[in-house]
């Protein structure tokens, strides 16, 4: 019985790391998905600014989805331009994890 003294505290100080390392794993995923969302939305807004300014040109309206996706966080990747549809790639870097990337289209509503 002698021997056995100490065990429980060596116990609840292993649960305590295993139940630290759990909670920032936690936030860790939290912050890609965060982030993704915020990725998701410049590239929504890049690709509307994109297709309201395709009367002044591609060039105009892509370099236009570029100063919005850029102010809202994001990097432009990729734009493109098919009729009255404009299709933006955006990217953002995620600490840890690298970074994400998402496509976003808008133009005339079809029917």
């Amino acid at each position: 019985m002698g021997g056995d003294r100490g065990s429980v505290t060596v116990v609840g100080v292993v649960w305590l790391v295993v139940f630290g390392l759990l909670i920032a794993g936690g936030v860790q995923v939290g912050g890609v998905v965060v982030k993704r969302h915020e990725v998701e939305g410049a590239a929504d807004l890049g690709a509307l600014a994109a297709a309201a300014h395709l009367p002044d040109g591609v060039v105009v309206a892509c370099e236009r989805a570029r100063w919005v996706v850029e102010r809202s966080g994001g990097r432009l990747i990729g734009c493109a331009v098919s009729g009255w549809e404009v299709v933006v790639a955006v990217e953002g870097v995620v600490p840890l994890f690298g970074a994400v990337s998402v496509r976003a289209k808008a133009g005339p509503a079809e029917g």
